[in-house]
């Protein structure tokens, strides 16, 4: 149909103004351009340049060097060692199959080590160096780099790597570490970059655990100008971190080596305490493991051997361990009823094997009995039934009290892993923990180191070292930071009566020095150095009334795992107390028996700082002594002292 010049001349303007505003909008999407290109180039010139220059540099971190532990003498317990590992840059090699054949015929490759190298090095970019071997000998790093021009893309390297030269002596106090895991970063609200470095590692357990923030140090970190690929072309600068700090521990490693040797196989602990500032100069479990084994990298087989031994060496016997304390809690019992004054020294309370309570016999251990005892010779001759008599005189709560005044049911604030609290029960504890009611029967155990109560270790020496001095001694572990001495914790006295101290310990200089002492057979027999202590039995079995009418099955007749724990504490020299000792074996028998000889050879090594003199001992046990010390020197891991005395 023909349009009419109206029509068209219409239509005209109607594309004369669409032109317009269609001309219009792309002047202003132009204008809008311009203003925002100038706005990028020039505004924000400095932002762009330093988003490019972010790109093209990276900002890298160095691990830090991890501060060193030593003993109290200088002596050191971890260290950082060179490591010497073996990488490899895919693209440099060419063929990866080829240069690995040549490379296992100079050193010896772990096959899963390697595999896991080359599922590794398939995953990362072929510029990237790949550890193929790690802790080589310095003897492999010199065979490759002589066949350096048949080995492309092979770069032997070194760096540093945690090494523990005492091995098994300190494996329970420094502990080890290990590589960081996500269970480690769970544990950081907000992680510190380092801990995500391939490698990196931090303490597991003990010391190294304990003290982490301070061993760790600060990173340091490094600018290096990457390719558009991520190849690095040059170091620009960098920046050295700062080292851990160096701990010193209380601990002498040399008798701490020598309680190694001294427990061998069995299974056991021993703890040896400096009375005039606390400090801890032996605290050693028995089997302990190689700590070294753990930074390697564990294998599965190892483990199982250390997780299924039945004397349990992952264990630290000293602080995570409890045991019903037995006649060594007597003393215990005693100062609570002479400082509650329900019984004096010369009081006598007649034992004749056993004691009926309730309509029940509680037994002594001596089944015709010891006769009239007062405090010196019931604990010189441990007569259950005294105590058994004093503990329903001076109730539950009072023994509690001075349980804990005296160091037991606490948790001693040692850097150790899984410091226990032990357990020293009252009324509220058993109507909170057990729903029940505290019957006479309970008191009566543990009067005698029986039924709920238990104590480490470390709580047994300090027991002992408060009873020799009568102060709040507190156990230090950590000597110095850094160079900078930790605070003393010789502590305050406890405000116990000096006198009634003086009972308790003539009565326990009785156990070892007089001929009807339960310590006699161990003494010590030069004056300037005499011991003062008591020995501890206790039972890890129900024994039944048939089998006490039938006669008690003897320890030695029993299995291993189902005989009696021996302990035995002290204090030496009584005169002048220096150091407090405490010894658990476990499954051991008797006190008497299975400790005292270990404590008695352990206080003598301490006071002597080294081999003491034969004249020390008994002169029945010279030649076995003598024997035995030619044995142990052989088995140390430390030269002995020349033994100058600490007293």
């Amino acid at each position: 149909m023909r349009r009419t010049p109206r029509e068209t001349a219409e239509s005209a303007r109607k594309i004369s103004r669409r032109g317009v505003m269609l001309g219009g909008l792309q002047l202003s999407f132009a204008g809008i351009l311009a203003a925002r290109m100038q706005f990028m180039q020039v505004e924000q010139a400095d932002e762009f340049r330093l988003l490019a220059e972010e790109n093209r540099i990276n900002l890298r971190l160095i691990p830090p060097a991890r501060g060193q532990i030593f003993d109290r003498n200088g002596i050191i317990i971890a260290e950082n060692a060179p490591s010497y590992r073996i990488t490899m840059v895919r693209e440099d090699a060419g063929d990866v199959q080829d240069v690995i054949a040549r490379l296992s015929s100079l050193v010896e490759l772990d096959e899963d080590e390697l595999n896991r190298a080359l599922a590794e090095m398939k995953r990362s970019a072929p510029f990237l160096p790949v550890t193929i071997a790690d802790r080589v000998s310095w003897e492999d790093i010199s065979r490759i780099a002589v066949n350096a021009p048949a080995l492309p893309g092979i770069t032997p390297e070194v760096g540093l790597s945690r090494h523990y030269p005492m091995t098994t002596a300190f494996a329970h106090v420094a502990g080890y570490v290990g590589p960081v895991s996500e269970r480690d970063l769970a544990r950081y609200e907000d992680p510190e970059p380092v801990l995500r470095i391939p490698r990196f590692q931090i303490g597991k357990v003990g010391v190294e655990a304990k003290y982490e923030e301070i061993l760790r140090g600060r990173a340091g970190a490094k600018r290096v100008e990457v390719n558009a690929v991520g190849r690095v072309m040059r170091e620009l600068d960098r920046r050295e971190g700062e080292a851990g700090a160096d701990l010193q521990l209380t601990i002498d490693g040399r008798l701490q080596d020598y309680v190694r040797a001294r427990l061998g196989t069995e299974s056991a602990s021993v703890v040896v305490l400096d009375l005039e500032h606390g400090d801890v100069l032996a605290i050693s479990s028995s089997p302990a493991y190689d700590p070294n084994k753990f930074v390697r990298g564990i294998s599965v087989a190892d483990y199982s051997v250390l997780r299924d031994n039945d004397r349990r060496p992952l264990a630290s016997k000293t602080v995570q361990d409890a045991y019903p304390p037995g006649s060594t809690f007597k003393m215990v019992t005693a100062m609570a009823a002479i400082d509650a004054g329900v019984i004096g020294p010369e009081d006598t309370v007649w034992c004749p094997g056993y004691l009926e309570v309730s309509g029940r016999r509680f037994h002594c251990w001596k089944h015709a009995g010891h006769g009239h005892m007062n405090l010196e010779t019931s604990l010189r001759e441990s007569c259950d039934v005294y105590y058994y008599d004093l503990a329903l005189k001076v109730g539950i709560e009072n023994i509690a009290a001075m349980s804990r005044r005296l160091g037991l049911g606490i948790a001693h604030d040692l850097p150790m892993s899984a410091v226990t609290s032990g357990l020293i029960p009252d009324k509220a504890w058993k109507l909170r923990e057990r729903g029940a009611g505290w019957v006479i029967g309970d008191t009566v155990n543990v009067a005698i180191g029986q039924g709920y109560v238990l104590s480490s270790p470390l709580q047994q020496a300090v027991m002992t070292a408060r009873l020799a001095t009568g102060r709040n001694i507190t156990p230090r572990l950590i000597k110095s930071i850094d160079g900078i001495e930790t605070p003393s914790q010789g502590g305050e006295s406890l405000g116990l009566n000096e006198n009634h101290l003086r009972q308790i310990r003539r009565a326990m200089f009785a156990v070892s020095n007089n001929r009807r002492g339960t310590g006699y057979g161990s003494r010590i027999v030069d004056e300037a150095y005499r011991m003062a202590g008591k020995s501890g039995t206790s039972q890890v079995r129900n024994i039944s009334a048939a089998e006490r009418a039938r006669g008690v099955i003897n320890n030695e007749d029993l299995p291993w795992n189902r005989r009696d724990h021996g302990l035995f504490v002290n204090f030496a020299p009584y005169d002048n107390p220096k150091i407090a000792v405490s010894v658990v074996v476990e499954h051991g028998g008797g006190g008497s028996s299975a400790a005292a000889p270990i404590n008695r050879d352990v206080t003598l090594q301490a006071l002597f700082n080294g081999d003491p003199p034969l004249s020390a001992y008994p002169s029945k046990d010279h030649e076995r002594i003598k024997a035995q010390q030619e044995r142990l020197n052989s088995e140390r891991q430390m030269p002995k002292t020349d033994g100058n005395s600490r007293a």
